[in-house]
C-alpha cells in the first residue's frame, strides 16, 4: 500500500513539471502569435498593454464557441483624455483573427462596446484602442472555447435567408431618451455570416462564404461608428454601442456583405423625430 502511494506521488511529481512546461510552451506560442499579429496590424508602432485603460469583458469558458459575448470599456482617466477614435477586436487563434476594426465619429460614444464573436480554439482575445493623438492601448483575456468557426448554424437555412438583412435597433434603459443625452443602443442584424468553414448538414458540402463586411451607423448625417468586419463575427451579429442624441436624427444603418448585399434602415429614436 505504502509503495503504491509512493509510486503515485513520484508520478505526480514528475507530471507536475511536464504540465508546467506545456503551459509555458503554450504561453510562449501565444505571445509569439500576438507579436506577429501586432506587427501585421500596427507595424512598428508602440502598443501599450494596460488593462486599466482598456477593459475587456469575456467569459473564461464560453458556453457556445460560435457566439462568445465580448465587451470592451474605456477608462475615463487622463491617459484617454484625447478620446478613442478606433478599436480593434482580435481573436488571436482564429483563422482570420480580426473580428472588426471600429471607427468612431463625432456622435459616437466609444467608452463601451459589446458584440459576439466566433472562437476557433483556446486563445487570447485582444482589444486595441487608438486615441486621437495616435497612441495605442491594448488588453487581452484568455478564453476557453473551440470549434466556433466551423460550428453549423442551428437555424433553418431557408428561414435565415428569408430574414437576411433585417435590422433592428432599440435603446437600452427604461427612461425616455432626450436630446443632448448619451444613450446606449443595441443593434441586431439578421445574417448567417457564413465564413466558408461550416458544412451543410444535408449535403456535407461546405457552405460558401457570405458574411457582413461593413456596418455604418450615422445620426442625423453624422457618423456614430463604422466597422470593417470579417468572418470571426458571429451569426446574426449584435452590436451594443453608445451615441449622443444631438438633434432629431434619424439613426441610419447601412450593412454591406461579401455577396454585394446592401441593406439600410432609418430609426427615429426621439419622439416626434
Amino acid at each position: 500500500m505504502i509503495r503504491s502511494i509512493m509510486t503515485a506521488a513520484v508520478l505526480i511529481g514528475l507530471a507536475g513539471p511536464a504540465l508546467a512546461e506545456e503551459d509555458e510552451a503554450a504561453q510562449a506560442a501565444q505571445a509569439a502569435r500576438w507579436r506577429e499579429l501586432k506587427t501585421a496590424l500596427f507595424g512598428d508602432r508602440a502598443v501599450i498593454e494596460d488593462s486599466n485603460v482598456v477593459v475587456l469583458d469575456a467569459p473564461t469558458r464560453a458556453l457556445d464557441a460560435s457566439t462568445v459575448p465580448i465587451g470592451v470599456s474605456m477608462s475615463a482617466g487622463s491617459q484617454m483624455s484625447g478620446g478613442v477614435t478606433k478599436l480593434w477586436l482580435v481573436v488571436d487563434g482564429n483563422p482570420s483573427p480580426v473580428v472588426g476594426a471600429f471607427s468612431f465619429g463625432p456622435d459616437g460614444d466609444p467608452r463601451s462596446l459589446r458584440t459576439r464573436v466566433r472562437v476557433d480554439q483556446y486563445t487570447r482575445i485582444h482589444a486595441v484602442a487608438e486615441t486621437s493623438d495616435g497612441r495605442l492601448f491594448s488588453t487581452a483575456k484568455y478564453v476557453k472555447a473551440a470549434g466556433g468557426c466551423s460550428a453549423p448554424s442551428t437555424k433553418d437555412p431557408q428561414v435565415a435567408m428569408s430574414r437576411l438583412g433585417e435590422i433592428r435597433v432599440r435603446l437600452e434603459g427604461g427612461s425616455a431618451p432626450v436630446e443632448g443625452a448619451t444613450a446606449t443602443a443595441q443593434m441586431l442584424i439578421s445574417h448567417p455570416n457564413n465564413n466558408g468553414m461550416q458544412m451543410d448538414q444535408l449535403t456535407h458540402n461546405y457552405i460558401p462564404p457570405h458574411y457582413i463586411q461593413n456596418v455604418t451607423v450615422t445620426y442625423g448625417g453624422t457618423l456614430v461608428f463604422s466597422v470593417d468586419a470579417d468572418i470571426s463575427m458571429s451569426e446574426d451579429p449584435a452590436i451594443t454601442f453608445g451615441l449622443r442624441l444631438n438633434g432629431d436624427g434619424p439613426l441610419h444603418v447601412e450593412v454591406k456583405d461579401s455577396a454585394k448585399g446592401h441593406n439600410r434602415r432609418d430609426f427615429a429614436l426621439l419622439k416626434g423625430s
